[in-house]
C-alpha cells in the first residue's frame, strides 16, 4: 500500500490537535509506561543510555519522551514537515542534542541505520500502513543488536465492533464490522490495514522473538461517549490511572483501541 508523504505533512495541525486530546495523551503516556517496564532505570536515575531508532516517528511524540529520560533517539520518517516539527519539539524540550532525524522510507533506510547496533527500535506508526507484516517486522529487527528491545504498536481490529456496539449503540453495525480488515484515518485521509495482536505475535515468534509482552492502549477511553468529560482534569486523572492499571492485565488488552507488543531480538 502506497502512502503519500504530502498527506501527512498537510495534516500536521490536525495531528497535533489529536496529540493534545485525551486519547492522544493516553496513547503516549501508556506507551512510555509500558516501555519503561523493560528499559530499566533511565540514565538520569543512574541507568545506561540507550541507542534508539524510532521508525515512522513523525513529529517525535515517542522520541521526545525517550530523550527526556536520557536516551539518544534517531527518528526515521519520510515526511519532511513532521521531522522539522520533531526538531523544534526537541529543542523546546531541551533535548536537541539527543534527537537526530533521518528522512527516508523506513523500509529502505540508509546503511548506517540498518547496522544492528540499536538497543531499542520503536515501530509505533507503521504496521497499519503496510500489507506485509513480516516485511515490516524484519525491517524493525534488523537494526537491533542481539537481545535488543522491539516495541510494535498498531490499531487493534477487535476494537472496531466493540466501539460500534458500546459507544455508538449500533449492534447491527458491530456485527457487520466483525470481519472488516480495512479502515480509514480521518486525520490523514489514508486507508489503514487492521491487525490484531493475536496475528502479529506468531510472526514475531517465527522470527525468533519468543517472549512477547502484549499491552493494550486505551481499553476504556474510546468507548466512553462523553468526550467533553474526558477533558475535565479530575476525570482524566482517574481515567489515566485506570488505563495504566489494565494496560497489561488480561482480558483488557484484547479489546483496547491499540495493541503494543514489546519483545527482544534473539541473542546472536
Amino acid at each position: 500500500m502506497s502512502v503519500s508523504a504530502g498527506k501527512f505533512d498537510a495534516a500536521m495541525e490536525a495531528w497535533q490537535r489529536w496529540q493534545d486530546s485525551p486519547g492522544g495523551r493516553l496513547r503516549y503516556t501508556l506507551a512510555e509506561a509500558n516501555l519503561a517496564r523493560h528499559t530499566g532505570s533511565p540514565p538520569r536515575a543512574g541507568g545506561r543510555p540507550l541507542r534508539v531508532l524510532d521508525l515512522a516517528g513523525a513529529d517525535g511524540g515517542d522520541a521526545i519522551r525517550l530523550a527526556l529520560r536520557g536516551h539518544h533517539v534517531t527518528i526515521a520518517d519520510f515526511t519532511p514537515a513532521m521531522l522539522a516539527r520533531a526538531r523544534e519539539r526537541a529543542a523546546a524540550a531541551g533535548v536537541a542534542a539527543l534527537v537526530d532525524t533521518v528522512e527516508a522510507d523506513v523500509l529502505r533506510l540508509p546503511g548506517e541505520q540498518t547496522r544492528p547496533v540499536h538497543d531499542l527500535v520503536v515501530c509505533h506508526n507503521l504496521l497499519q500502513y503496510r500489507e506485509d507484516v513480516e516485511a515490516v517486522l524484519r525491517a524493525a529487527l534488523a537494526p537491533l543488536r542481539p537481545g535488543g528491545l522491539l516495541s510494535v504498536m498498531a490499531f487493534n481490529r477487535h476494537s472496531g465492533p466493540f466501539n460500534l456496539a458500546v459507544r455508538e449503540l449500533d449492534p447491527a453495525a458491530a456485527l457487520a464490522a466483525l470481519d472488516v480488515r480495512r479502515d480509514r484515518t480521518r486525520t490523514f485521509d489514508t486507508e489503514l490495514v487492521l491487525h490484531t495482536a493475536e496475528e502479529v505475535i506468531p510472526v514475531l515468534e517465527s522470527l525468533g522473538c519468543t517472549d512477547v509482552h502484549h499491552y493494550g492502549i486505551r481499553s476504556f477511553c474510546d468507548v466512553i461517549a462523553d468526550d467533553e468529560r474526558k477533558r475535565d482534569p479530575a476525570f482524566y486523572a482517574d481515567l489515566e490511572r485506570l488505563e495504566l492499571a489494565v494496560t497489561g492485565r488480561p482480558p483488557y488488552p484484547h479489546l483496547a483501541r491499540i495493541f503494543q507488543l514489546v519483545t527482544r531480538k534473539p541473542p546472536a
